[in-house]
């Protein structure tokens, strides 16, 4: 008898257990499926002569920098990440009026009273307190040199015959980290402005199609300016491995992959 309660006994102690492993288990299953559990994301870090530039690719046409003691955004995109669980921005850059690059949610979540905003005109309507640059401006702000750049479309239009992204609407940013000039392309196509880029040490060109470029068009901008490292950002369905093998003999320029959908 004493024998039959001690395994009844123990029986029952393996099935609490049992439960409460099922029931742990369902309970990270639900943390992954609502978003809860924390995303992580591909980094890069980048020696620069005054510091370390650490890349975040959060996805499509959003990035963030962090350089010394500050944190820079580019277009951040609350579908793509949890801005809460993230430190404050220095500076937030955003390139137009698009909301998969223009997302106020996001914008307030990172903002705090020091945080400075730079943005378009189109996107200033919508929102206060920012920085209006426009292609060709030029300006100091948290240490680093921010220049807007032009960002527009030639080849691809909508029905009606007018470019996804008209000229002077957007912006692409060149920011300098040090003396390391970083340039972001925003949503553009292979310019003739782009072309005329100099010193430029890492470049964010998409590939975003129809909005932007095809990576033949990619690699005619890159052969033109020659960065030093390439990222192919915001690249949808585009295959990124044919910008490789376009730019395989450009010996000069290194174009790495990451997580850019």
């Amino acid at each position: 008898m004493e024998k039959f309660k001690t395994a009844f006994q123990t029986a029952a102690i393996g099935l609490v257990l049992i439960t409460f492993g099922i029931v742990e288990v369902r309970s990270m299953e639900k943390q992954k499926e609502s978003g809860s559990a924390e995303k992580k994301f591909e980094e890069d870090v980048i020696r620069t002569d005054t510091g370390n530039l650490k890349i975040t690719f959060i996805g499509h046409g959003t990035l963030k920098f962090v350089y010394r003691d500050k944190v820079v955004h580019v277009d951040p995109w609350s579908r793509l990440a949890d801005y809460s669980k993230m430190s404050k921005a220095n500076l937030i850059l955003v390139t137009h009026e698009h909301g998969d690059h223009f997302d106020t949610k996001a914008i307030k979540t990172l903002q705090d009273e020091q945080t400075r905003l730079v943005l378009t005109k189109a996107c200033a309507e919508k929102v206060a307190g920012g920085t209006v640059m426009k292609n060709g401006d030029m300006q100091a702000i948290e240490g680093l040199k921010i220049e807007a750049v032009p960002a527009y479309n030639i080849v691809h239009k909508r029905s009606g015959g007018e470019p996804f992204h008209p000229k002077g609407r957007g912006n692409g940013y060149i920011v300098t980290f040090g003396k390391t000039r970083v340039y972001v392309a925003g949503d553009t196509e292979n310019i003739p402005e782009m072309k005329k880029f100099k010193k430029i040490d890492i470049a964010f060109l998409p590939m975003n199609l129809p909005y932007t470029m095809t990576p033949e068009m990619v690699a005619d901008a890159a052969k033109a300016f020659k960065p030093k490292i390439l990222y192919p950002y915001h690249y949808g369905q585009t295959d990124p491995n044919t910008l490789v093998n376009l730019l395989k003999n450009s010996k000069d320029i290194e174009v790495r992959i990451r997580k850019m959908k």
